[in-house]
Order: structure tokens, then C-alpha cells, then sequence
């Protein structure tokens, strides 16, 4: 009675392996989906339309890029949580969707471990800028101030790298400011711009223009290198804030169970279009960085940021419902 059972069992995994082996000769048959949990002009969003047409050849259907964003990346995560596993539907996002989120949000409508990484796309920075107005022209300055004066600075929300970073700076100079939260980076700029908020912490290609032009003024990046948009920006170590380094990575997700050769095409095609000399140059103008790592890499990735800013986001008590 058992040999049957043996072979019906042996039978099956056969079955089921030459089913995944046909799928992922035949996968794509259809558009994939890219869904980017935040807004336009993001680094994530900027990188994929910027690698989409070359990753679509090779792939051999038209890569959709669709922005999904809100409560800090968790409405995009949670719609492609709910997706097939067939690799139709990928979600774009930063590091801190995975390793802040569950931290900051007392409750998620998606499971965190329903999504898995795939790759890690680029890294960023982000830029201390304040108006013109604020009258700093340092870090130092502006530490010097906000120990006499009430200042606020704006985010592109809470919990998103802007926040953080601003957080952080203001717990290793043992100063405060009123956090002014916006949904996403650009209407926060706006503001700032228009002299609405004092300073803030935001993507390097979003306020560079505006800091050479002398409408911001640029105080330091958050990262261990100087941008090449703007290298006469210090960094916040050489700034005299030590030990100070928040770098972020923009990275691709699937659902639990998608293919792994599924997968891996997707990585390989991405892989593939962020070494092309010509989209490296483009990229270098959002000053992201390719990195292009695979998912083993890009889940270590994760792992590493949440240790490294879980006892961050508990000190600071940060947490939403």
C-alpha cells in the first residue's frame, strides 16, 4: 500500500516542478506591474522610469511603473501584498517600508513577511536645507539656534527617511523642533520654499536646483559622501556631528511565492539595465547609486537596517496607529 503512495508523491513533485520550470520559460505573457509606493520624482519612481523601456525589451513586455503612495509606503506594500505570486505585480519602495514601518505603525494591513526582497535598486542621501530666511549657514548655526528659537521642519510624512534622518540630528545635538509632516516630499518642499517651514531633510535632486540658485540654503548631506550635485555641501560628520551616517536604498519586492525563476529574470533584467554606462549617468543626476543586488543581498540589506534603527525609533518613541 505505501509504494503507490511513494510514486503518486514522486509523481507530484515532478508535476509541479516541470509546471514552475514551463511557467518561467513562458513568463511574461502579459505587462508587468511596478507599483511605487510614493509619489513622482521620487528616487525609487525616477529609477524605474529610467531603467523601464531597457528592462521591458528584455523582458519582452511593456514594465508599467504606477504610484501607489501614502501612510509612508504601507498603501503600495499592502497592494501588492494582495497580488498573485506570478510576478506580474512588483512593489518599489524604500528600505524603511520593512525595517521602520512595523516599528513606527501600531498596526499594518499586510503581512511584512508576505513581501519579499528582490533587489536592491540604488542608494540615496538626503540634503539639510533650510530657507534663507532661517539666516544659518552651518550646522552648527542651526544647532545654535534651536537652542534659543521654536523652529519646525517638515517631512515627506512620518516615519519616511526625511523624518528619521531630521530625528537623529536632533537627538545627537540635544535639540528640538516641531515636526511638520506632508503627504510626501514635494508639497514639504513647496512649503519650504515658500518660507511656511523653517528646514528639512529631503532628496538631494529634488532641492539642489534650489540651493544653487540660493532659494534653500544647503547645510549637509546625511550620508558618508558629499553629493556631486552640490560637493560644496559637507557631509553631517564633516559638519561635526559624529558618527552620523543615514544612507537609504530604494529596492524591489514581491509576494511570498512568487517563482524563484521569476524572480530571478526580474533581477537579472534590472541587474542588467543598472549597469548600462548611459543609465548610470542619469542616475548619477538624481545622485542615486546603482547597487543592483540580488535577493539574498537585498534581504541582508533589510535585516541590517532594521537592527540598525530599532533602538533609533524606540528612543525617540516614534509610533502611529
Amino acid at each position: 500500500m505505501k509504494r503507490p503512495i511513494l510514486l503518486s508523491g514522486i509523481a507530484i513533485a515532478a508535476a509541479l516542478t516541470f509546471s514552475s520550470q514551463t511557467h518561467a520559460q513562458t513568463w511574461p505573457t502579459r505587462p508587468v506591474r511596478m507599483m511605487v509606493a510614493f509619489p513622482p520624482g521620487t528616487p525609487g519612481d525616477v529609477t524605474l522610469r529610467t531603467i523601464g523601456e531597457r528592462v521591458g525589451n528584455g523582458l519582452g513586455q511593456v514594465m508599467v511603473v504606477e504610484n501607489k503612495p501614502g501612510a509612508g509606503g504601507n498603501v503600495g506594500a499592502e497592494t501588492v501584498a494582495n497580488a498573485a505570486p506570478d510576478g506580474y505585480t512588483v512593489l518599489e519602495g524604500p528600505d524603511t517600508i520593512f525595517s521602520i514601518n512595523p516599528l513606527v505603525y501600531g498596526k499594518l494591513n499586510f503581512k511584512p513577511d508576505s513581501l519579499v526582497p528582490l533587489t536592491t535598486l540604488v542608494t540615496f542621501s538626503q540634503m539639510l536645507v533650510c530657507h534663507p530666511s532661517v539666516g544659518v549657514k552651518s550646522v552648527a548655526e542651526l544647532t545654535a539656534l534651536a537652542k534659543t528659537k521654536s523652529l519646525n521642519y517638515a517631512s515627506g510624512g512620518v516615519g519616511v527617511p526625511g523624518h528619521l534622518v531630521m530625528e537623529m540630528y536632533l537627538a545627537a545635538s540635544g535639540t528640538q523642533m516641531v515636526h511638520v509632516p506632508y503627504k510626501g516630499p514635494a508639497p514639504a518642499a513647496q512649503d519650504l520654499l515658500a518660507g511656511q517651514v523653517a528646514c528639512a531633510f529631503l532628496v538631494t535632486n529634488a532641492v539642489a536646483p534650489h540651493v544653487k540658485a540660493g532659494r534653500l540654503t544647503g547645510l549637509a548631506m546625511s550620508g558618508r559622501k558629499r553629493s556631486n550635485l552640490v560637493p560644496q555641501v559637507p557631509t553631517m560628520q564633516e559638519a561635526g556631528v559624529p558618527n552620523f551616517d543615514a544612507t537609504f536604498s530604494e529596492m524591489l519586492y514581491v509576494p511570498k511565492g512568487t517563482p524563484p525563476e521569476v524572480m530571478q529574470r526580474i533581477y537579472s533584467e534590472v541587474n542588467n539595465a543598472l549597469a548600462v554606462p548611459e543609465i548610470r549617468e542619469k542616475l548619477a543626476v538624481i545622485d542615486a547609486t546603482p547597487v543592483g543586488m540580488g535577493p539574498e543581498e537585498a534581504a541582508k540589506r533589510v535585516r541590517d537596517e532594521t537592527e540598525r534603527w530599532t533602538p533609533v525609533v524606540r528612543k525617540l518613541g516614534l509610533k502611529l496607529e
